[in-house]
C-alpha cells in the first residue's frame, strides 16, 4: 500500500509519517507534493499548521492543490489540523478561500476568558451519527486528544460533525463523509488513541 502524506511546506510531516509508519510498517509512505505520486497513491493525508492563507497559497505553489482536491473526491482522505479546515468554502483567518470540497466556513474561537490559541488536551466527544465509524474503531468516547489551533470548522451540514469538544463551548473538531475523515487534532501526538485512529484510517474501505 502506498500512502501520500501531502508535503506543501506547512506541514509538521515528520512527525505524521513517523506515526504513520509505525502503524502501517509494510506501508510505503511518501511525502511529497508530486501530483502523480499523490494521485497513484491509495490513501492520502493532508497535514497542515499556520495559518490557513499561508496554507492555501503554498499549496497552490506547491503544484498538488489539484490532486488534492481530486484525492479529497476518490480515495481515503485524512485531514488534520488545517488539512480539515482547507476542505471548507471559507477560513475568516485572512478572508481565505478554502477548496470548496464541504460546505461551512473556519471561524476563530471566541471564548470568553480562555486564552487562545486552544492548546493542549481536551476530550474528544464522537458523535451519535457517526459513533459506529470506522476510524472510531477502539476510540473510547471522551478519549483525549492533544490540540493547538485559533480557528475551528463550522460545517454547514449538522451531518459532517464526526466529533466535539469542548473550548469555552461545543465546537466540531472532526468531519466525516464518505471517503474524507478530517480532525482539527494532533493524532500524530495523542499517544495511544492517535495512534489507533491513524491505524484505522490506513485500513479503513469506505
Amino acid at each position: 500500500m502506498k500512502i501520500a502524506v501531502v508535503d506543501y511546506g506547512m506541514g509538521n510531516l515528520r512527525s505524521v509519517s513517523k506515526a504513520i509508519e509505525h502503524v502501517a510498517p509494510d506501508a510505503e509512505v511518501l511525502v511529497t507534493a508530486e501530483p502523480a505520486a499523490i494521485l497513484s497513491s491509495e490513501r492520502v493525508v493532508v497535514p497542515g499548521q499556520g495559518a490557513m492563507r499561508d496554507c492555501m497559497r503554498q499549496l497552490a505553489e506547491s503544484g498538488a492543490r489539484e490532486a488534492v482536491i481530486e484525492a479529497a473526491r476518490s480515495k481515503p482522505f485524512l485531514g488534520i489540523c488545517i488539512g480539515l479546515q482547507m476542505l471548507f468554502e471559507h477560513g475568516d483567518e485572512g478572508d481565505t478561500p478554502g477548496l470548496g470540497i464541504l460546505p461551512g466556513r473556519v471561524p476563530r474561537l471566541s471564548v470568553s476568558g480562555l486564552k487562545i490559541p486552544h492548546m493542549g488536551w481536551n476530550e474528544v466527544n464522537q458523535a451519535q451519527a457517526h459513533h459506529g465509524h470506522p476510524v472510531w474503531q477502539g476510540i473510547g468516547d471522551g478519549s483525549r486528544f492533544y490540540f493547538v489551533h485559533s480557528y475551528y470548522p463550522a460545517p454547514q451540514d449538522p451531518a459532517l460533525t464526526a466529533a466535539t469538544t469542548v473550548y469555552g463551548r461545543p465546537f466540531t473538531c472532526a468531519v466525516a463523509r464518505d471517503n474524507i475523515f478530517a480532525v482539527q487534532f494532533h493524532p500524530e501526538k495523542s499517544q495511544s488513541a492517535g495512534l489507533q485512529l491513524l491505524s484505522n484510517f490506513v485500513r479503513w474501505r469506505p
